[in-house]
């Protein structure tokens, strides 16, 4: 049976590629995957480990460290040097740039160094700051140059028992530096300072229970000779309990294994992706052999006859399988492992600012995982197909070789089945959504993904009842068009499970991507609105925003900041402080009020601003104890009072009043600050670093606080999700339609006879082309149609139990994908046909007609 098992295998050898290739495809996902995630966990040890440069040991505790601890360490013998893990954050100017910079000391020793030196030195006395590459760009700065550092400072003998002030240092630039192993990429980076400075500065900063000083790890470095186990043990005996000594590589996994509490998410996640294509290809598998095995009737008849029995023949079907499983997936572990390496390779030329390394690690689990799972799907698929094989009588051999046909339907077991499953579900997402309104989103969530998980299988199970009907309904629609098209209804509609299963393959890649653009759509819709409430100043140019009102914005500066592709428009706001009726002192800002309800994101929470009106944030109501509607008896610098009606819900952070309110209080005030309107906050990313750079040679320091950056950033985070996941269901999709070409491919040799019959009286070879690619895009059309159905009702029930929370959820139909998506699906079932056509076209009518 094994010789005749391989001879059938050649001799369908193209019928089985197809099939072959979903494997391959989907076996490929899963070991990309499982490589993807070595990677990712090679490259984040790698990228903590830098940071202990070439220290032998690195000695943690889960209380941190101490001065005492780091002393006693300090004194075990063999330890030649000691850093302890100290980092601080910097506030650096240039100007009117400003830069948040984490710091570290210069290393006590070469072996500690993790950075390059690019350029200079690293700081080597007080008043010297080392400064990354493009730190050192976004400041405008070079080797030589100073930088102004803002650090808080305890004063003690301020009132009220004393307060924290402003002092600012300057630092003159010595060199610039490199992280060619991404110690602190994470992080941003890092500036690097003389100890000295970060003692007396953590020392000032002290409040008046004095400085305490905390380490989250501290470096060994070894003297040349001494044994690194004694030294671990020497170490733990002197460290506190619990601590640990360990290698840089062993600590950085450990420090990954508590980032991602010992599980890679990632990897999971992906593979549930990976799940999905398999899922797809299965059906794939599952039809091309349930055609093969039809097309082999009378060859299974003729075994059976010369004493072949059933369970011979089930072995033939799953023998089959299981070699096109195991050399499919073979294939797809190599196509996995290039396609992963080729990503390497771009990911080093791109300079990700990590390390990332130069070939992939193929461990066990990346070939064993794939070659098991793509050919356990591949038999699981077959299975079905053998049983078919086993009910082949004998005196199947003695009939002609009509075309074969499975044109049965479903039962009636299979119809309740899918109908509760369905309805169940239904109703359990019902109440999903019901949950998210309710306030508890994440239940929500839980019982919603239940839900609809449940009537989606509900669905499949029963898409042989319905789908064909509405093959057939799209068909008549088509009719019109000449009797090709309602030849392609027919043909579409002889083999329900066959066209169901070719449908459904691709229902299912297609519900699941309509489902996620969907979902992101109506996220971004609804979570527009809570932006515009969050950040309805896309950006704020001021002069106080750390101190007092005084300085006016230049002239110069709103004539630059105007001229910044991007900018819509500015509006002007004048700042002064006043005092209210028990005491307290506040800034407020005068600003005209179709102006600022003309920029603002949100104009509707200005709606009761004007004349006479004080706009009060909402976070200061408590506070100030101010409620709406309260009349307030304000008091400006000269002693000038004015009474205003509180209106709670100011935007842009601060005190809102009128401009002419403004100038009755105080006729000196002048405009502190400025709101710019973006055209497209998406934009902002690139528009705020050029208003920064716009205003850097002004005269008065200014700064800009680009909130629309944020915002920005929250929304490309949706798109990059977004694109990732829909990147990732299209290999699903892609298997889905190689099915559809795969079936059209069976159909035209089984219905060999038929397409000769069909030339004989009359059919073009056109005509029998276009007769092709219409069943293909009616198969595909109709599946996708379907799939973007199921995928926006998923989507949209999916935001309302997510996002409800947040207020009226706004579902939106994204119709570029789903346009895209339909447009793909008819393209592709149009190609898929035309090989087949053409097969199908070139058979003489007469040889087709021959009886075997």
């Amino acid at each position: 049976m094994l010789r005749l098992t391989l001879a059938q295998m050649r001799r369908s050898i193209g019928r089985l590629v197809a099939a072959g290739v979903a494997i391959v495809i989907g076996t490929a996902f899963v070991a990309a995957t499982l490589i993807a995630g070595n990677v990712i966990t090679q490259t984040t040890n790698d990228s903590i480990a830098a940071q202990y440069a070439d220290a032998d040991l690195v000695v943690s505790a889960p209380g941190d460290l101490t001065d005492a601890d780091v002393e006693a360490l300090s004194g075990v013998d063999g330890v030649e040097a000691l850093e302890p893990v100290h980092l601080t954050y910097l506030d650096l100017q240039n100007g009117a740039r400003r830069v948040f910079q984490m710091g570290i000391p210069t290393p006590s020793d070469p072996r500690f160094e993790a950075l390059d030196v690019v350029e200079g030195s690293l700081p080597s006395s007080t008043g010297q700051i080392a400064l990354p590459e493009d730190v050192a760009e976004r400041l405008g700065v070079a080797v030589g140059d100073t930088v102004t550092s803002s650090r808080p400072v305890w004063d003690a003998d301020a009132p009220d028992g004393g307060m924290y002030e402003e002092v600012r240092d300057e630092l003159t630039v010595v060199g610039t530096t490199d992280d060619p192993f991404g110690a602190y990429a994470q992080m941003g980076g890092a500036a690097v300072v003389a100890p000295e400075d970060l003692a007396t500065w953590q020392e000032a900063e002290a409040g008046p229970d004095g400085v305490a000083r905390y380490y989250s790890a501290a470096m060994i470095g070894l003297a040349p000779g001494t044994d690194l186990e004694t030294a671990r043990t020497a170490l733990l005996a002197q460290a506190p309990d619990d601590a640990q000594a360990e290698t840089p590589d062993e600590h950085a996994q450990d420090v990954a294994r508590q980032l991602t509490g010992d599980r890679d998410v990632f990897t999971f996640v992906i593979l549930g992706f990976a799940a999905v294509a398999l899922l797809v290809a299965a059906l794939v598998i599952a039809n091309t052999f349930q055609v093969l095995v039809a097309q082999r009737t009378r060859t299974l008849a003729l075994l059976r006859a010369v004493g072949a029995n059933k369970r011979q023949l089930a072995r033939s079907v799953l023998t089959e399988a299981t070699i096109l499983g195991v050399v499919s997936s073979v294939g797809g572990i190599v196509l996995g492992g290039l396609l992963t390496q080729v990503a390497l390779l771009v990911a080093r030329g791109a300079d990700l600012g990590v390390p990332v390394p130069a070939t992939i690690t193929v461990t066990p689990a990346v070939v064993l995982v794939p070659l098991l799972v793509g050919t356990a799907v591949t038999v699981v698929a077959s299975l079905a197909p053998a049983r078919a094989a086993t009910r082949v009588a004998p005196l199947e051999a003695l009939r002609p070789t009509d075309a074969p046909t499975t044109a049965r339907g479903g039962g009636r077991f299979r119809l309740v089945v899918s109908s509760l499953l369905t309805l169940g579900g239904l109703a359990v997402l019902a109440g999903g959504v019901a949950l998210g309104y309710a306030g508890s989103p994440e239940a929500g969530i839980l019982v919603g993904v239940a839900g609809g998980a449940l009537s989606f299988v509900g669905i499949l199970v029963g898409a042989v009842f319905w789908l064909p009907k509405v093959v057939g309904l799209v068909g008549r629609l088509l009719a019109g068009t000449g009797s090709t098209a309602r030849l392609a209804t027919a043909n579409t509609l002889r083999n329900p499970r066959r066209t169901t299963a070719t449908s459904t393959a691709l229902l299912i890649g297609v519900t699941l991507v309509a489902m996620m653009s969907t979902g992101a759509a109506s996220a971004r819709s609804s979570l527009d609105s809570a932006l515009d409430d969050q950040y309805p100043v896309d950006v704020l140019v001021a002069t106080d925003l750390y101190g007092a009102s005084g300085d006016a914005v230049p002239d110069a500066a709103v004539r630059a900041l105007s001229g910044v592709d991007g900018v819509a428009r500015i509006v002007e706001l004048s700042g002064t402080v006043v005092e209210l009726p028990d005491g307290d002192v506040v800034d407020v800002h005068g600003v005209h009020p179709d102006q600022a309800r003309d920029v603002v994101r949100s104009p509707e929470g200005l709606e009761p601003f004007g004349e006479g009106t004080v706009m009060v944030p909402e976070s200061a109501t408590e506070f100030y104890g101010v409620s709406d509607g309260d009349r307030i008896a304000l008091t400006g610098p000269d002693g000038d009072t004015l009474e205003l009606t509180a209106r709670v819900g100011a935007v842009g952070g601060g005190w809102l009043m009128t401009t002419a309110d403004v100038q009755a209080l105080d006729p000196e005030a002048v405009v502190s600050r400025l709101w710019v309107g973006l055209d497209d906050p998406q934009q902002a990313t690139t528009v705020v670093p050029a208003l920064q750079d716009s205003i850097v040679e002004t005269e008065v320091p200014v700064e800009v606080a680009g909130a629309a950056v944020e915002r920005a950033m929250m929304q490309n985070v949706i798109d990059t999700v977004l694109g990732v996941i829909v990147g990732l269901l299209a290999v699903a999709v892609v298997i889905a339609l190689i099915g559809v070409a795969n079936t059209l491919s069976l159909s035209v040799i089984e219905r060999r006879r038929e397409s000769a019959t069909l030339r004989a009286i009359g059919l073009s070879r056109r005509q029998l082309r276009w007769m092709l690619a219409v069943e293909g895009m009616l198969i595909a059309g109709v599946g996708a149609l379907l799939g973007i159905v199921l995928g926006l009702v998923y989507g949209w029930a999916g935001s309302a139990a997510a996002l409800s929370v947040m207020g009226d959820v706004s579902l939106t139909v994204p119709w570029r994908d789903v346009v895209l998506v339909l447009a793909v699906a008819l393209v592709a079932g149009l190609v898929a046909s035309v090989v087949p056509g053409r097969t199908a076209a070139r058979t003489s009518p007469v040889a087709a007609l021959a009886v075997d």
